[in-house]
């Protein structure tokens, strides 16, 4: 592999590896491949989509040069905005419940996120009213994450064309819905260039509101966020699939003995739904988009 000037280089330059060992141990008939985006600090995608969307933000000037940014969130894109933010010189303010953990409160501040509290039982909505309030009162910018198009344009520019360009021949290819943006960016790529591949979405079982049922409780972060994000597009996802929490993390743990694959529960998920897909013959290549990974100590 040839030096990288910086390693917010190696945030793009994700792998696709197939998962020859998984689909054998399966006996299924096929080939599946992993697109590895987790390579940033938090383990997941979201390092290079802070990155890429105050770059976007900035290139159109929308955001100043050290301007503070305001998100309403506590979780990895919080994260991975507080570091974006801290390397391109932009505070980071975060709208957070007040019931945060405190381990969680004080990992982010550590990181240089300052944080605003909302005591509201209205959930996401009161936090996205609180992140605009503070983002009036200090001049800042706010990033809207779950309804910003500078998500899904990241993955319109980078995911979808690397996947295609990459892995030729696909029947499918899966992704699972957080803010939407995966699955919309690359969907729409796909629909432009290759008509004939299937966008699947996965979502958790448990709370199945992108198929039009109910939010609960379950077990996969960085799925299943409780509403349909504004970032999502129905349209360009042929079939939408849900994967218990149970089964994500028990594919996650097989795909890492077979693999060595070091995949997180929603990275699970996706594989399970394209193990479902072959087992249904309904694809024969299919890629599944791995958003995260676990940590094994």
């Amino acid at each position: 592999m040839a030096g990288l000037h910086s390693y917010t280089e190696l945030l793009h330059a994700c792998p696709i590896v197939e998962l020859s060992g998984y689909t054998a141990a399966c006996r299924l008939k096929g080939q599946i491949f992993a697109y590895l985006n987790f390579a940033g600090p938090t383990g997941t995608c979201k390092d290079a989509l802070a990155q890429s969307m105050l770059a976007l933000a900035a290139q159109r000037g929308e955001l100043k040069e050290g301007q503070t940014v305001v998100e309403a969130s506590a979780g990895s894109f919080a994260s991975a905005l507080t570091l974006a933010g801290l390397r391109s010189g932009h505070p980071v303010v975060l709208a957070v419940p007040a019931g945060i953990p405190s381990g969680r409160q004080r990992q982010l501040e550590e990181l240089g996120a300052r944080l605003v509290y909302s005591s509201s039982s209205r959930g996401r909505i009161a936090l996205e009213e609180l992140a605009r309030k503070t983002a009036r009162e200090c001049g800042g910018y706010f990033l809207d994450f779950f309804s910003n198009d500078d998500n899904p344009e990241y993955h319109r520019r980078v995911t979808g064309p690397a996947i295609l360009k990459n892995c030729p021949g696909l029947n499918a290819i899966v992704a699972g819905v957080g803010s939407g943006g995966t699955i919309t960016g690359v969907g729409e790529y796909a629909r432009a260039w290759d008509n004939q591949i299937r966008m699947v979405a996965v979502e958790p079982y448990e709370s199945q509101v992108i198929g039009g049922g109910f939010p609960g409780r379950h077990q996969i972060p960085g799925l299943g966020v409780g509403f349909v994000p504004e970032n999502y597009n129905p349209y360009v996802v042929d079939r939408v699939m849900a994967v218990t929490s149970a089964d994500a993390a028990r594919a996650a743990r097989q795909v890492l003995g077979t693999d060595g694959v070091p995949a997180s529960p929603s990275a699970g998920a996706t594989l399970c739904a394209a193990r479902r897909l072959m087992e249904e013959g309904r694809a024969g290549k299919v890629l599944c988009i791995f958003c995260g990974r676990a940590l094994w100590e």
